[in-house]
């Protein structure tokens, strides 16, 4: 069947009151333009299931829908896309705001050049794609009007909220068990969208296939940190007051 007759029937099930997951006039018309075929293989580009792809996830077109349909990209906007894939969603963004205005990250590197390549191939060979570690952004192109970040955390990571706009939005699956589709200002104030689940961000040094043990490992760390900055200022050094009075 005509790929352009099945991604049409693609956004209309999505549109439907039974999956009710794609609302967004501006998200709806670039999802009937982008090519899905180009990122996914063609005899299975329309169906709405997840697939594998170099230890990630390739996102079912429901759950990308859900994402941009919150999301709610502008012409007039910049926006990143922190977890690349294969770059689909990327497309339906940069269809939306523009491929030049469009940027996107991913910290494994085969993806990174898959996204690249299957942008190219799509018609969006402008979008910049890079490899960078998901929790601390691309500042250099910041600010950003909204920012997707397609991987599960605990809480919205500091540097993609200082790399918003004043008025700017990251959409993010948060929650350490549940998590929820969220909308953060650059203040911090949160939006929920209902229950998600979505595989937890990696950064440096880990592998998909040892997500738990390193995800606490980082938690850890992080949890750590945020507790030594909070002691007040008679905590933070000890005084030997043996010494301090020779």
């Amino acid at each position: 069947m005509d790929p352009a007759v099945l991604r049409e029937d693609m956004v209309d099930s999505l549109e439907h009151e039974s999956k009710g997951c794609l609302g967004d006039e501006q998200v709806s018309l670039a999802m009937r333009s982008v090519e899905r075929e180009a990122f996914v293989e063609e005899e299975a580009a329309y169906a709405d299931r997840t697939f594998e792809r170099h230890g990630t996830r390739v996102l079912a077109p429901s759950t990308a829908a859900r994402l941009l349909d919150v999301l709610a990209p502008r012409p007039d906007e910049r926006a990143l896309v922190v977890g690349a894939g294969v770059g689909y969603t990327v497309a339906v963004i940069a269809e939306v705001v523009g491929a030049t205005d469009t940027h996107a990250i991913d910290i494994n590197r085969q993806l990174v050049y898959e996204a690249r390549s299957n942008l190219s191939t799509a018609g969006y060979s402008e979008v910049l794609v890079d490899r960078r570690d998901g929790a601390e952004g691309l500042a250099a192109y910041a600010p950003y009007d909204c920012i997707l970040l397609e991987a599960g955390v605990v809480e919205p990571p500091r540097a993609l909220l200082e790399q918003l706009t004043s008025d700017g939005r990251l959409v993010a699956p948060l929650g350490a068990g549940t998590q929820t589709l969220s909308v953060v200002s650059r203040d911090g104030e949160i939006e929920r969208h209902g229950t998600v689940a979505f595989q937890p961000m990696l950064v440096d040094g880990e592998s998909p296939h040892e997500v738990e043990r390193n995800r606490t490992h980082r938690e850890d760390r992080e949890f750590a940190r945020k507790h030594a900055e909070s002691r007040p200022g008679w905590e933070q050094d000890w005084i030997d007051w043996d010494d301090a009075r020779r």
